[in-house]
């Protein structure tokens, strides 16, 4: 078994969202409840971190520069060098309990979030897809909490978990509409001590998953089967992405949400970025390309 090592204690009150941006060769996430960008250069060690408007649940970079960003309660272009927004599309403004969570750009530069209902828990949000004109397509219904998305290698299958049925499911994806076809369970979480939360892909068409209050990162098979465990020395794992030379490194955002101060004691380093070598590569995300 593995175990991922500290790479950066920055004790994130959420950390979440994790992705390599081969423009600057860094790895980038947000604090979702810390209201905040991180990013981390793994060739020198440093770190920086942003200060945002309203909680960033997950981002991508854009081709002609900026973000795009998912707040809570809106899809919007960024700009970090002038803390500018645009506004795309609000999220589910009819339902107030619900905020977006989790998502990845696609193969084509499409961006796909989802969402969740942090009052109630019910399963009444949505998965969409953002093009790169703008255009604001609802892929999923009836979500719990989105998480997991990312793509296969070739861009045909979609990942995705709604939390709390402690499965990943996969689902046909046109990389030429991003539309959604059949859909099949391809990993079954019951049996694990933790839930499916974010998740990446490796060049060989592996999931690997940060199970959520389980301390380790999993890899899927793709044939469907857990085969591997990456212990993480922290109570909460939340999501990874392959960076770093040649894609070969895993690193790991955590959280303390949640969290007692008795928790806290015993998990000192809850809500750091961790890192460990798999000894497989990862595939690079595609900035969104609109």
């Amino acid at each position: 078994m593995h175990r991922a090592t500290l790479v950066l204690d920055c004790k994130n009150h959420h950390g979440e969202g994790i992705f390599w941006n081969a423009a600057d060769a860094r790895v980038w996430w947000t604090d979702i409840e810390g209201k905040a960008l991180w990013s981390f250069d793994p060739a020198t060690g440093a770190s920086e971190k942003t200060d945002m408007p309203d909680r960033v649940c997950c981002f991508a970079p854009r081709a002609g520069g900026g973000l795009i960003v998912a707040f809570a309660g809106s899809v919007a272009f960024y700009d970090p060098k002038t803390g500018e927004t645009e506004t795309l599309a609000e999220f589910e403004p009819d339902n107030p309990g619900t905020r977006l969570n989790d998502g990845r750009t696609d193969r084509q530069g499409r961006f796909v979030a989802g969402g969740m209902n942090e009052a109630t828990g019910a399963a009444d949000s949505s998965v969409i897809r953002i093009d790169a004109d703008g255009t604001l397509t609802t892929l999923i219904d009836g979500v719990a909490c989105a998480n997991s998305t990312c793509f296969s290698p070739d861009g045909r299958t979609m990942f995705f978990a709604d939390t709390p049925e402690k499965t990943i499911r996969a689902y046909d994806y046109d990389p030429e509409t991003g539309a959604l076809g059949a859909m099949r369970v391809h990993g079954d979480f019951s049996g694990e001590p933790g839930l499916p939360d974010g998740s990446c892909v490796d060049a060989e068409g592996g999931v690997w998953n940060a199970e959520w209050e389980g301390r380790r990162v999993v890899h899927v098979a793709p044939g469907g089967t857990i085969d591997r465990v990456i212990e993480v020395p922290t109570w909460k794992p939340t999501c990874c992405a392959f960076g770093g030379e040649g894609l070969e490194t895993l690193f790991i955002t955590t959280s303390r949400l949640m969290s007692s101060d008795a928790d806290l004691a015993e998990d000192p380093h809850a809500g750091g970025l961790f890192a460990v070598t798999p000894g497989v590569r990862g595939v690079e995300d595609a900035p969104f390309a609109g």
